[in-house]
């Protein structure tokens, strides 16, 4: 019997928006960022992503320096009412049938995205998946010796190619032994793993992931909100 493995991409796929630009956005709202070209420079920097082009230690760098000095803790708090107050009301309702219907059947879900790892759990979690991976951030100790998340990187970026390289980590250091991988994504930075995985689903695909999909007829493209 095969034991199958859903995996989604986060942003535009189980959230219509993207969840690191709405943190930006949030970010100022809250006063913590008083910069004036900040979102205008995170806008510069997501239409490089959305073209397949985004250095990600370079926006990780620029849109999260603003929260070195900031205790985990805190920042944590932050991300609870994030989540709740921008991006619960932007999750598609069909990710979440979908999902409940999955975890009916008993079937593993995991989340892997290319926003950072303390949005990516949480967001996970609101969905209803208990498993997910993002971009891991150093920690490190500010001068009152409170741990802060770091704008580094740490270990393989969830990111392009790096999505898959972390996958493969996963799977070796998981419990569950899976023989066949679904993949739900919107953006042209997961060509690489929508060819990884055995199936593909397109959801409200970006002009760029559609041309490349006219090579694999069996990818199925799911219009969703």
């Amino acid at each position: 019997m095969s034991k199958p493995l859903h995996i989604f991409d986060m942003d535009e796929t189980l959230v219509n928006g993207d969840c690191a630009s709405l943190w930006s956005l949030f970010l100022v709202e809250k006063g913590i960022v008083t910069d004036p070209d900040y979102l205008e420079t995170d806008k510069i920097l997501m239409q490089q992503y959305a073209r397949g082009e985004l250095d990600m230690e370079e926006y990780i760098a620029y849109t999260l320096a603003p929260i070195v000095d900031i205790p985990v803790e805190k920042i944590d708090n932050l991300v609870d009412e994030f989540v709740e107050t921008q991006i619960v009301p932007l999750i598609f309702p069909e990710a979440m049938t979908l999902v409940r219907s999955l975890k009916d059947q008993k079937i593993d879900c995991l989340v892997i995205s290319a926003t950072v790892s303390f949005i990516v759990n949480k967001v996970a979690k609101v969905i209803g998946i208990n498993d997910a991976l993002g971009i891991d951030l150093l920690i490190k100790n500010n001068s009152n010796g409170s741990p802060c998340y770091q704008n580094e990187v740490t270990g393989i970026a969830t990111y392009r190619e790096g999505k898959i390289l972390r996958l493969q980590q996963w799977l070796e250091n998981h419990s569950e032994k899976f023989d066949v991988i679904h993949f739900y994504s919107d953006s042209i930075n997961d060509l690489p793993l929508c060819e990884y995985a055995d199936f593909a689903y397109l959801v409200n695909p970006c002009k760029r992931l559609v041309l490349a999909a006219k090579a694999h007829p069996e990818w199925k493209i799911f219009s969703w909100g």
